[in-house]
């Protein structure tokens, strides 16, 4: 295509030299401001008169463009970009023509096109040259230089010829809109303006004060402006103090605002309330289950209804995680949410944090019966099993961090080392106080003494006679017996208790009692279910340390020579540097009257020095004869020795060589202790007879 082909082609606007029919596009192309219709101006003359700003009212988009080959947006708005150019650089094609000879979609996409039209204000230099000259030579590229120069040159030498003969055009034009500007912003304003309007010449106009001068005054300027206005008209001034024209209007649109408010607020507001009240009835009324799972599990928390405590925390814990699901879908999907839906999320996290509350609550009320059960026993709440595995199981229903397990079995360590060493400490102190009680007094005569030893012999006659000791000695043997039957016996004694918690401790430890209990919410509680190695290990040295407590007890009672300090027994108890620790556990022991000491009632004296073969044994009656002697030593001794065999038949035990060696010297010293103790009590006795 040739240069004046293609100038063809942007002067009329069409696309082809060559058409076969009209171009639509040209029926619809705007009249020139000399080709108004006859009946549009016919039309307007009947209507109103010409005003005298006739020339400001007319659109820009009533003007035919100047400049050939434009194109119009998807609005109809003309714009100065060309469907095409001729090459700016001199070339012989066009722009678009070249582009589409390489294969750029420049005539479907309109942004594309205008980066490489000089006329588009998206003109890149860089991608033109880099496609439209890409093969271009240094000479070539030179020569076009020139040619782009000498064109910006014959266009600048055309502007300059048209500004030159429009320059009172122009100067006209900024006169009118400045004395228009001038009349609005100055409504109601008293102004003085010289008398008459100065004329104003080409010569004139090139002064530095011209534009100034003729923004006051000139052709144009309102008439009758010296003259002052209605002050109403300063409201729809262009000024800032009557908030440029709206200051009229705006007072009495509040006002309207403020009538309609009080008129029909209240209705619309009521029902808007009702509207809203309905629907938060309706979502009550919905989630009415939510609602009374709090009151629910209150209930079952006073009735020890775990079964039933489970279960609602089930559901109230399926609530929430409905509420938070349909919460997180909301996150992801903005404005997902009905209103209903949000009064179901609000239910749903109030019930959750009150059954939460309440649980907490009840966990650290478990947590804390757990640490004080002394042993097992049936609970009315856990349907007829031990209260502790109640307890557990309830606690893995709900979910805990800790194992309630392996908390049990260490407070149930902790309470029977406590229990042994208080029961202990008690007991020795009571057998103490008769002792001291005994030794304080009168020996018995010589014939009470030998009535005492003669008993066999009257009830072998059939002849009721006298019992075997004084009462205040055999009431001593019945609490040296009882008190070594309460640490030893296996039935009603601590060894029981220390043999029973190894026996749960072996059961846990071989898995049979977790497969009665629950795994919780989701199996998240299994994982409490198995005790470490180091647990188990722990238990089995805990039990050893339970036996050999027991067995230094017992042996320290038949081995150590009675105790002096008895402050343990007072009320309140005196703080003296020789008190025992063992006295901090006092709350263990029975209230006896007998042992009931304070400032006014003293314990008995120390057992006066006699020389006496029985104030070396600490669990011999002062003044007690041989006959009653081997009657409860014979007692103790099967005692001590059932209890060494059955300790050393647990398992941990049995495995401790050392365990066993001490236990064979528990019944081994005892019972040389105790014979001792009798060949001493029948020496004093022979010797009453030989007299």
């Amino acid at each position: 295509m040739t240069s004046h082909e293609a100038t063809i082609l942007n002067h009329y606007n069409i696309t082809n030299l060559y058409l076969t029919a009209w171009p639509v596009e040209k029926d619809e192309s705007d009249a020139s401001e000399d080709e108004q219709p006859a009946s549009r101006a016919t039309g307007l003359a009947h209507k109103r008169s010409k005003s005298r700003y006739f020339a400001l009212t007319r659109s820009t988009s009533d003007r035919r463009s100047l400049v050939p080959g434009t194109e119009k947006t998807g609005d109809g708005v003309e714009n100065l970009v060309q469907k095409d150019e001729p090459d700016p650089l001199g070339g012989r094609d066009s722009v678009v023509r070249i582009l589409r000879h390489k294969g750029l979609p420049v005539e479907d996409d309109q942004r594309l096109r205008n980066r490489f039209l000089l006329s588009s204000t998206t003109f890149s230099p860089t991608l033109y040259l880099s496609q439209v000259h890409s093969e271009a030579s240094t000479q070539s590229l030179i020569a076009g230089l020139d040619y782009l120069s000498k064109s910006i040159d014959q266009k600048s030498a055309s502007l300059k010829v048209l500004v030159e003969s429009n320059f009172e055009r122009f100067v006209r034009a900024k006169t009118t809109i400045d004395n228009v500007y001038a009349e609005m912003r100055n409504q109601g304003t008293e102004e003085q303006l010289p008398p008459s309007p100065r004329g104003h010449s080409r010569v004139t106009s090139k002064g530095s004060n011209h534009f100034r001068k003729s923004s006051a005054q000139g052709a144009l300027s309102p008439r009758g402006i010296d003259k002052p206005l209605p002050s109403d008209k300063k409201k729809h001034a262009l000024s800032k103090e009557s908030e440029y024209g709206v200051q009229g209007i705006k007072a009495p649109l509040v006002e309207v605002a403020v009538k309609a408010e009080e008129i029909w607020g209240p209705a619309l507001g009521g029902r808007e309330r009702e509207e809203a009240m309905k629907l938060a009835l309706a979502s009550v009324e919905r989630s009415s289950g939510t609602i009374g799972v709090g009151n629910t599990v209150s209930d079952c928390i006073k009735r020890r209804d775990y079964d039933g405590l489970v279960n609602a925390y089930r559901r109230a814990r399926q609530f929430a995680e409905d509420a938070g699901e349909m919460a997180n879908q909301a996150s992801r999907e903005p404005n997902s949410l009905s209103e209903a839906q949000i009064y179901q999320i609000v239910i749903a996290g109030r019930t959750w944090s009150s059954v939460g509350t309440q649980i907490d609550d009840f966990k650290r009320d478990v947590w804390r019966r757990l640490t004080n059960v002394e042993a097992p026993q049936p609970s009315q709440g856990s349907n007829g099993i031990d209260e502790p595995l109640a307890l557990i199981g309830v606690l893995l229903e709900l979910g805990v961090d800790d194992n309630p397990i392996w908390f049990w079995l260490l407070s149930r360590y902790d309470h029977l080392k406590n229990k042994i060493s208080a029961s202990f400490e008690r007991s020795r102190v009571e057998i103490e106080i008769l002792r001291r009680r005994l030794a304080n007094g009168d020996a018995p005569t010589m014939s009470v003494a030998v009535a005492h030893l003669k008993s066999p012999h009257d009830a072998n006659a059939g002849t009721k006679g006298q019992p075997m000791n004084t009462p205040p000695i055999l009431e001593l043997w019945d609490l040296i017996h009882g008190s070594v039957h309460n640490l030893l016996s296996r039935s009603g004694g601590l060894l029981g208790e220390v043999v029973e918690f190894w026996e749960k401790s072996q059961s846990f430890i071989d898995g049979n009692i977790q497969r009665t209990l629950p795994v919780g919410i989701d199996g998240q509680s299994r994982k409490h279910h198995r005790l470490s190695n180091d647990g188990v290990r722990d238990l089995q040295n805990g039990l050893v340390e339970l036996i050999d407590m027991l067995r230094e007890d017992i042996f320290s009672f038949f081995a150590d020579p009675p105790i002096e300090d008895v402050s343990m027994l007072y009320s309140p108890m005196p703080t003296t540097p020789s008190t025992p620790k063992s006295a901090v556990f006092a709350p263990w022991a029975h209230q006896d009257s007998r042992f009931r000491f304070d400032a006014g009632n003293p314990p008995p004296p120390p057992s006066p020095r006699r020389d006496e073969p029985w104030e070396g044994f600490a669990f011999w009656p002062p003044y007690a004869n041989s006959l009653s002697g081997i009657h409860y030593l014979e007692k103790l001794l099967s005692l001590v020795g059932t209890a060494a065999t059955q300790m050393a038949s647990l398992r941990p035990v049995s495995s401790s060589s050392t365990i066993q060696d001490r236990l064979k010297t528990l019944v081994n010293g005892t019972r040389e202790r105790c014979v001792n103790a009798l060949l001493a009590a029948w020496t004093r006795d022979a010797g009453m007879f030989h007299m």
